[in-house]
């Protein structure tokens, strides 16, 4: 009889800290609006608007910006520091575009769109586990 209690309390006690770990995981899960009420724009100061921010696996990041003036590309830190539209990672045209951040490392995305990168609106996050 002692056995099948203690059988059954480590059951639950496993189920208990699993439905925890999923509670915590899924709280961690985070939008983050790209430029805040400004969206994604030439006036938006990216560096600034990381600033006390973590990113994490799970979280969305939320492009809103007018199509016909701007788009969003992924690329790599070549081509964000110096610039270069191509060749991409990924591109987004849509307005209101919102990557999932799937993986662990640094991410960098620009405008492609005339000197817009070269003047500023690009943006670089690291993301966490």
């Amino acid at each position: 009889m002692f056995t099948l209690a203690y059988q059954y309390s480590n059951i639950i006690i496993l189920y208990l800290v699993l439905a925890a770990s999923l509670n915590i995981l899924e709280a961690r899960e985070a939008t983050h609006v790209v430029g805040g009420s400004d969206g994604w724009t030439l006036f938006t100061d990216s560096t600034n608007w990381t600033k006390g921010k973590e990113f994490h696996v799970g979280d969305v990041l939320v492009f809103n910006y007018e199509s016909e003036l701007h788009n969003v590309m992924q690329v790599n830190s070549t081509e964000y520091e110096d610039c270069i539209k191509e060749p991409y990672i990924r591109v987004f045209t849509s307005g209101s575009d919102s990557p999932v951040l799937s993986e662990v490392g640094q991410f960098w995305y620009i405008c492609g769109v005339g000197d817009h990168c070269e003047n500023g609106q690009k943006l670089s996050i690291n993301v966490v586990p």
